[in-house]
């Protein structure tokens, strides 16, 4: 697979889209490359990604500058497929970021899982890109295979092994997966080769709790990220990457950085190493935002920045189809009001009283 090309993937898709006596590929369980043989299963069905066969029979209700999401391991079981296709239904985005691990190719190695929603999600990306979105891919660790194509594109979706986002405010965002610091995150061969085994149990627990919850009538919660939250050795893996990408993303001239890789999700601001700003710099240039847009296997989060420019982390609610905010920061900073402007508003906000002559507060409503 590592001589794998994408540009001529691209123009024989082409080609199958405008060619309706071809059959669409689909993904052959034996060899698990495609193939033009017909099956009634996991069919990859490229004839319906050309932007008129996937407009959406929903209105977008919610309006965001940019959305980020990862790990979204499509092609595992565990995969919350069909809740992201509910968020992409209702959230409309100006620039989509997929911060790696989109495709779990190491999944499909193992056992071949294409179903339905997963198809789905990959034609709204798609449709998307060839809609005005900007969508720009960065390859995690489980999709590797993809980073040799960084800079080129594929159905306008642009390749990138980082990126950094500029806000409405003027704020840079460096965007990265983080897969190349699980060095620095390093807590020993036995506890690694451990909690490989343990989260693949965890999931499993995870899964089949979900499947109860949802035949009761439960919204969903994740097992996986409770347990996760209560044991010590997990949460010093988490320190130590958070420290890792900060580290790194100070080298750059960027505001915060945002990032995927472990599954957990948090929008959080930490102080900047001394040799990173001067004496003279302002409060918010001695603080770096870390925000880590968590995943679709446990925890159905991501990150958006509003239209007044706000960074949140959220999680979708997939009864109320709505996003719970979980943490939120201001990125476009309000000019502070003048002794002139708190006069002026002070005086606005009383009148007089008409029946005793005295001056009253105003009801602001």
């Amino acid at each position: 697979m590592t001589g794998f090309n994408f540009r001529k993937l691209e123009r024989s898709t082409r080609e199958e889209i405008n060619d309706p006596s071809l059959s669409p590929p689909i993904f052959n369980r034996s060899t698990q490359t495609p193939t033009l043989a017909p099956t009634s299963s996991n069919q990859f069905n490229c004839a319906a990604i050309t932007p008129s066969a996937l407009t959406s029979a929903h209105t977008a209700s919610i309006t965001v500058n940019a959305l980020w999401l990862s790990d979204i391991h499509l092609g595992c079981k565990d995969c919350k497929a069909d809740y992201l296709l509910s968020l992409l239904e209702t959230v409309r985005c100006q620039h989509l970021y997929l911060v790696g691990d989109i495709v779990d190719l190491w999944a499909l190695k193992r056992k071949l899982h294409w179903p339905d929603s997963h198809n789905k999600v990959l034609q709204k990306f798609i449709e998307l890109a060839q809609n005005g979105t900007q969508v720009i891919y960065l390859p995690g660790n489980h999709d590797e295979l993809i980073k040799p194509y960084a800079e080129l594109s594929l159905w306008n979706i642009k390749i990138a092994r980082q990126h950094i986002h500029h806000g409405i405010g003027g704020h840079k965002l460096l965007m990265l997966h983080g897969d190349q610091f699980d060095a620095d995150v390093c807590v020993g061969r036995f506890y690694a080769i451990l909690g490989d085994h343990l989260y693949d149990l965890l999931l499993f627990l995870n899964r089949n709790l979900h499947s109860l919850r949802e035949r009761l009538g439960y919204p969903y919660w994740s097992l996986a990220s409770y347990i996760k939250s209560k044991v010590g050795k997990a949460q010093a893996a988490i320190g130590h990457y958070r420290q890792a990408v900060l580290n790194y993303a100070q080298h750059f001239d960027v505001d915060g950085v945002i990032c995927g890789h472990i599954h957990q999700p948090e929008l959080s601001t930490h102080p900047r190493a001394a040799q990173y700003y001067s004496p003279l710099s302002p409060p918010e240039k001695r603080q770096i935002i870390y925000a880590n847009d968590g995943d679709w296997v446990e925890n159905c989060s991501l990150i958006t920045e509003t239209l007044s420019g706000e960074l949140q982390l959220c999680r979708w609610n997939e009864q109320t189809l709505k996003l719970d905010i979980l943490n939120s920061i201001a990125l476009v900073q309000q000019p502070s009001e003048t002794h002139k402007d708190k006069q002026q508003k002070t005086a606005a906000q009383q009148m007089p009283n008409t029946n005793t002559g005295e001056t009253r507060p105003r009801d602001v409503a």
